[in-house]
């Protein structure tokens, strides 16, 4: 709770309007309730009006501060229609299909998104991961000068002794399944600047591999060698303040007694041992080994929080509970905050509008 705290206190002083297009939902409900509870600012829930209602009086949840818009009775809709048809018109999307799509409430809140209606969105307790990343993809798009759109969980451990106090940020752990050289850089530095903006801290990035320092020549690991060094120079070339280090095994990465005994004499490096940032070789090793960390260490887990998207989203996991669903909007919420530093031209045009 120690991350997700400050967090909280942050978005007190900067409220933020989060879109939770499950607004049925029970978990997302009683999320949303805490959300408008703790000042964080204006819960919207998407949904039938009705059964929203009748589940939260089921639950005695109030509704007090909590907005409920319902898709296919939104005076927006019409418009939201016409928008997203003129930017899907290329890939032969009719005006019809377009009107169906808005009734789904993952593309109505990707539109509010896209149409500065709303400030983040938090979504996939109850849908599965391409119901959720499809419309925000196809609406929300890359943010300007973004290649690779990612992901990334935030995990606070109990032994703070490890990463940031106890704090970590795993990526890729739910979009791109294989990852070329420029993908993987790609996320590691999009994951550094967000550590960055969240912790306050200089990030120490680990490129996380089966070996460590050329211990293999195996392709895969010449693959996490090449990635470090582009990560390395895309973070100079953009003056973004971290650290890279690959390729290293996860326990070189994170233990310091490891990380000294393994290298040994050559332990020059200011990520070996204490990286706060890790960074997953495939999407394989970093769904597996999120989970493993989450669910044996008792972790607390937030996400997955987009990376590079030209707006603030979440695809959060289905077995995720109402404090982890509050978490993740805390979180997106204070990324809205901090999204003019991560993405300066981020959210500048309207979807349909010409580049």
């Amino acid at each position: 709770m120690r991350f997700i705290g400050t967090a909280i206190e942050k978005l007190q002083r900067h409220p933020k309007r989060i879109v939770f297009p499950e607004g049925t939902e029970p978990r997302v409900l009683q999320a949303a309730r805490q959300f408008y509870s703790l000042r964080l600012g204006v819960p919207i829930l998407l949904g039938n009006r009705t059964k929203i209602k009748d589940i939260s009086a089921e639950l005695n949840i109030s509704l007090e501060g909590i907005r409920i818009i319902n898709p296919s009775e939104s005076e927006e809709l019409e418009n939201f229609a016409k928008r997203f048809e003129t930017m899907r018109r290329s890939k032969g999307l009719k005006l019809e299909e377009a009107q169906q799509a808005m009734l789904n409430p993952n593309y109505f809140g990707a539109m509010m998104m896209a149409m500065h209606q709303a400030d983040g969105i938090v979504s996939g307790v109850k849908e599965v991961g391409a119901a959720v990343l499809r419309p925000f993809f196809q609406i929300i798009a890359p943010a300007p000068g973004i290649k690779t759109v990612s992901s990334c969980m935030i995990m606070e451990v109990q032994d703070s002794r490890y990463g940031e106090q106890g704090v970590f940020f795993l990526a890729d752990c739910d979009v791109v399944p294989q990852p070329t050289v420029e993908q993987i850089a790609n996320t590691a530095v999009l994951t550094a600047q967000l550590a960055k903006r969240l912790l306050g801290e200089k990030p120490r990035v680990a490129l996380l591999s089966f070996s460590t320092k050329g211990s293999s020549t195996h392709p895969e690991a010449v693959k996490v060698q090449a990635a470090t060094a582009l990560a390395s120079q895309i973070a100079y070339e953009k003056k973004i303040e971290a650290e890279f280090d690959g390729e290293l095994q996860a326990d070189v990465a994170i233990v310091p007694e490891v990380a000294k005994r393994e290298l040994q004499n050559n332990l020059n490096s200011p990520v070996a041992g204490k990286a706060n940032v890790l960074i997953f070789p495939d999407l394989n090793s970093g769904s597996i080994s999120s989970r493993l960390i989450q669910h044996i260490s008792k972790a607390n887990a937030y996400g997955q929080i987009l990376l590079g998207l030209n707006a603030p989203a979440a695809d959060v996991a289905h077995g995720a509970d109402a404090h982890e669903v509050l978490g993740v909007a805390a979180i997106v919420g204070v990324q809205a905050i901090e999204y003019k530093y991560l993405f300066p031209d981020a959210g500048k045009k309207l979807p349909g509008e010409n580049s």
